[in-house]
């Protein structure tokens, strides 16, 4: 494996007979890492926004469940 790093960026190399699937996970990982890195919000900001979404898709799905 090698890492650069330059100014800008952050670069790996990877040799390709390492398992695809977990390089995936790291990938992934990292998308996240970038995501939220600028972000202010709080664990409880997060909680509040999962719970409002949860509540909306509950209310509209409700009777495909409950008959």
């Amino acid at each position: 494996m090698v890492i650069e790093r330059t100014n800008s960026e952050i670069i790996m190399r990877i040799p390709s007979f390492v398992n695809f699937e977990e390089v995936q996970r790291m990938i992934d990982l990292m998308t996240y890492k970038e995501a939220t890195a600028r972000s202010w919000a709080t664990q409880e900001d997060v909680n509040d926004i999962a719970r409002e979404s949860k509540k909306g898709w509950w209310q509209a799905n409700r009777e495909r469940f409950i008959k």
